[in-house]
């Protein structure tokens, strides 16, 4: 791509087409590479964007479209910290338009890439970064990051090197999380347990009984809650798989649901619910956590600043339970921008994501909606300190932080990879199928779902 090049002389000229070799991996809803789009382990158009004034003209500011995801108090929080980057600068001015979650942004942005309509910058999530990057949609970000004097090795490195393929990155941390342990400390008085989470599943099995409260044979309150496939119960899950010893998958896309200790996992969840009765599925599991309606849940550190301003009750937290080991993994979301802009809006993109992700803004970020700050430096702070001190929940998910990788392929890399798991716990939970059944089952569909994606990983990294 040349040098001062407009974006619409680029989209009319519909240069570079690298991006259709993965549309057919992605399916129906694949997104579509924009005209322009690099080459998916390359740098040329950060090498361009090194040499072009962010500003051409005194006086002038160059304009990007960022899209958001957030509602609640972290939408707030996210306006909050555009309107603060606009007031900070004077080069570039942040259109920020929310486009509802995760799954909602993601698929407009699929229909504004083929529509030639895309946002020069957006949030993704940890299952939607990649199939933007498999249709060679991402610009790689080495040399914007380098112009704009990031220092890489500041994030902490489990989250910054999931955006990375191939040694180059493309895929910023921002809002990232981790699951929690989260307990209602009244609930656990009142059934006269120490004031700490459980140490292993088992412990919480012997604990369990003394939190469940029934009217008859209905559960009035519950130990513990799970949530449904379209609360990300795959993605919750997946440390417990680690934990009973299986996987979802091997990272060379081998299925691995039919594992017996991935199996095992399953019929612990499912028991939880319909044999030893003390856990519960819910399609509003914070709601019900801050109602009281179970004692307690594993949940996202994003959730935090909700129920820390909603609950009623003190709040307890701790790392996830083990089984014959710890488990836990990352998830949220990071920011990435898109191929085929001028080089001046590329960089004014960077200044948006080094302002958002800066030591200062992560803290500002992670103090009110819970998610983790990315930076190492933050969390080293003497503001990140003082605020562990006055709320030590949210200093268990930075402890744990450590200890956490990133998921398996089959849930973030295969389309729809959470959903197929999620409602294959659903059947085990909701419906009382076999797990070994509903997991066969779930194998054979993520196995089809997966071979697309292996086919065009091929043709973009070789």
């Amino acid at each position: 791509m040349k040098k001062n090049v407009s974006r619409r002389q680029v989209l009319k000229g519909g240069v570079g087409v690298a991006g259709m070799l993965a549309l057919t991996a992605c399916g129906a809803n694949a997104p579509e590479a924009p005209a322009g789009a690099t080459s998916g382990t390359g740098s040329g158009a950060g090498s361009n964007a090194t040499a072009v004034p962010l500003v051409k003209e005194p006086g002038s500011k160059v304009k990007i479209t960022y899209w958001g995801s957030f509602t609640g108090k972290n939408g707030e929080t996210e306006k909050a910290l555009v309107d603060k980057f606009n007031s900070a600068q004077q080069d570039v001015t942040l259109d920020y338009q929310f486009q509802g979650n995760y799954e909602e942004t993601a698929q407009k942005l699929t229909a504004a890439l083929q529509s030639k309509t895309a946002p020069e910058v957006s949030l993704l999530s940890d299952v939607w970064w990649f199939k933007f990057y498999l249709a060679r949609a991402l610009q790689p970000l080495d040399d914007l990051l380098a112009t704009a004097k990031i220092d890489k090795s500041d994030y902490v490195d489990v989250l910054f090197n999931e955006g990375v393929r191939k040694g180059v990155s493309y895929w910023v941390p921002m809002a990232r999380s981790t699951p929690l342990f989260y307990y209602n400390k009244d609930l656990w008085a009142e059934a006269g347990l120490p004031d700490r989470g459980p140490e292993t599943w088992d412990e919480f099995a012997e604990w369990a009984p003394k939190l469940v409260k029934k009217d008859g044979s209905t559960i009035k309150q519950a130990a513990f809650i799970h949530p449904g496939a379209a609360g990300y119960i795959a993605w919750l899950f997946q440390g417990v798989v680690w934990q009973f010893g299986g996987q979802y998958s091997t990272p060379d896309f081998t299925m691995t649901m039919t594992d017996p200790n991935t199996v095992a996992a399953g019929a612990f969840y499912g028991d939880t619910v319909n044999k030893d009765g003390w856990a519960i599925y819910s399609k509003q599991e914070v709601q019900d956590f801050i109602n009281g309606v179970g004692a307690a849940a594993m949940l996202s550190t994003g959730s935090m600043g909700g129920i820390l301003n909603d609950a009623k009750f003190q709040l307890g937290t701790a790392f996830l339970p083990k089984k014959k080991n710890f488990g836990c993994c990352t998830g949220g979301a990071g920011l990435a921008v898109l191929a085929g802009a001028p080089a001046e809006k590329q960089q004014a993109t960077m200044q948006w994501i080094a302002f958002a992700t800066s030591p200062e803004n992560t803290t500002f970020w992670a103090k009110n909606t819970g998610y983790m700050p990315v930076r190492k430096s933050a969390v080293e702070s003497a503001e990140m300190q003082e605020y562990f001190k006055e709320r030590p929940s949210f200093k268990t998910a930075v402890d744990q932080l450590p200890q956490t990788k990133p998921q398996d392929a089959a849930r973030v890399f295969v389309p729809n990879g959470d959903q197929i798991i999620g409602k294959g716990l659903e059947r085990i939970i909701v419906n009382k199928e076999d797990p070994q059944a509903s997991f066969d089952a779930v194998n054979k569909e993520l196995e089809t779902a997966a071979a697309p994606v292996v086919a065009s990983l091929k043709a973009v990294e070789g």
